[in-house]
């Protein structure tokens, strides 16, 4: 089976080939295009090579000449047109984002895994897969497990130039960090930029930059709104509205990466283009429970409420995780999830996810028209936690289907023998009453020429 992983890879090159295409055009037509206003120019690649062939001659001069190396880890170009192509495209995607982040100071690479071995080897102080990207920045390893494209590419290294920790200052930088609702996010009170808790925070900050977001100030009047006591940080799940404190402040650094590792799968969280394949990967036994909600959508932004309450209400079950995907985030995919999964998604879904084999088992709602209360999905969940529903169930049930088209078939098998054997039967009979005729004009012939003699 292709895991959805896989596909959602394919689909992201499929994705990257029409931006690129959509960016080249103008570069390829003979005709001029209509000028752009000046401020919405996009770039375009100007064909320069910026991307380096990393061997085991320059990786050391690479390293040092960059604040910041991105390297594209990846298998021996194969020999089919099909995946060189999708290598060629990958790469082109690689030369867009060099070409754009130049000015920044951030190199661009490629190593094979088989043919630049030397150098594969000096990175096996971590663990990497083919197919894959890593910044290295300082004395880290970041790995990029997002949507390929340029534009996420682009983004998650802009992220990564920026400071580990943002300082809130004021209310309205304060009503700015309440909003951000979706991300995992820590924010502490220190006295000042050179206390040593801060600094032990900082470090920890630079750990998780820039999957985990986290701010600090050193005003009491935004400690007050926060209601934080010198020294002491609060974690922050996505869509919860209360935080939870880190105990035994002040804290280390290890401790804060100790705490952030053990809670950091949220109860409810956004499949989001920068990390998509990190968070389809951290799944509980092999399972996901997925939601599908358009948030524009009326009935998608009631169900997604609906979805948070029920999240907040149970947040302190340890196995409860659920995945949220908008579909208008990820439109290449909208046919294969619907094919796969059999749903439709221009209505909100909810189902538990095999992430190896893509096998489902979907929440049955009763009227399509309304959408489930808080209490049947959590209900509904309860049954998933427990096992009462499980995708093994689906699997049991399209076996017994199978069972009964198989049965279905053997019956009407029998049946056209049987109806084979009556029609050759009445065949037999219709030649026996033929023959019986045959006979019966042969006596009449017979009689007649008695009669001829008598005369």
């Amino acid at each position: 089976h292709i895991t959805l992983k896989e596909t959602s890879r394919r689909a992201s090159t499929l994705w990257t080939m029409l931006s690129l295409w959509l960016l080249m055009l103008p570069c390829l037509s003979l005709v001029p295009p209509v000028p752009a206003e000046k401020g919405l120019e996009f770039p375009r690649y100007d064909g320069k090579d910026r991307v380096l062939d990393i061997n085991d001659k320059n990786y050391k001069k690479a390293m040092k000449k960059h604040s910041m190396l991105c390297l594209f880890y990846h298998e021996p170009i194969p020999e089919s047109k099909e995946l060189q192509k999708q290598h060629q495209m990958t790469e082109l995607v690689l030369e867009l984002a060099a070409q754009v982040m130049e000015e920044k100071d951030i190199g661009f690479g490629m190593v094979d895994s088989h043919k630049d071995a030397k150098v594969s080897k000096k990175l096996d102080n971590f663990s990497k897969e083919e197919g894959s990207v890593y910044v290295f920045k300082a004395d880290r390893v970041i790995e990029f497990d997002g949507l390929l494209s340029a534009n996420t590419l682009v983004e998650f290294l802009l992220d990564l130039l920026e400071e580990p920790v943002e300082v809130i200052g004021n209310a309205a930088e304060l009503r700015a960090f309440d909003r951000m609702e979706e991300d995992i996010r820590l924010i502490g009170y220190f006295k000042n930029e050179d206390s040593e808790h801060y600094e032990a925070f900082k470090e920890a900050a630079e750990q998780f930059q820039p999957y985990i977001k986290f701010f600090a100030t050193f005003e009491k009047s935004v400690a007050k709104e926060l209601t934080l006591k010198m020294n002491e940080v609060d974690f922050y799940e996505p869509f919860m509205e209360e935080p939870v404190t880190i105990p035994g402040k002040p804290h280390s650094e290890e401790e804060l990466v100790e705490f952030i590792i053990e809670h950091r799968r949220p109860t409810l969280r956004k499949l989001r283009a920068e990390d998509m394949f990190e968070t389809w990967e951290d799944d509980i036994e092999g399972i996901h429970i997925v939601a599908f909600a358009e948030e524009e959508d009326p009935d998608g932004f009631e169900f997604l409420e609906i979805l948070k309450e029920v999240a907040r209400d149970n947040t302190h079950l340890p196995e409860l995780s659920i995945v949220w995907i908008d579909p208008d985030d990820f439109p290449l995919l909208i046919p294969y999830w619907e094919k796969t999964f059999k749903v439709d998604l221009f209505r909100p879904q909810i189902g538990v996810v095999n992430v190896t084999d893509a096998d489902s088992v979907w929440m049955e709602m009763e009227d399509e028209e309304d959408l489930p209360t808080a209490q049947e999905l959590e209900d509904w969940i309860e049954d998933v936690l427990s096992g009462k529903v499980n995708t093994e169930d689906d699997d049991d049930e399209d076996d017994d289907d199978d069972e009964d088209d198989e049965e279905e078939s053997d019956d009407d098998e029998n049946d056209d023998e049987e109806e084979e054997e009556e029609d050759d039967n009445g065949e037999k009979e219709d030649d026996d009453d033929e023959n019986d005729d045959d006979d019966d004009d042969d006596d009449d012939d017979d009689d007649d020429d008695d009669d001829d003699d008598d005369e």
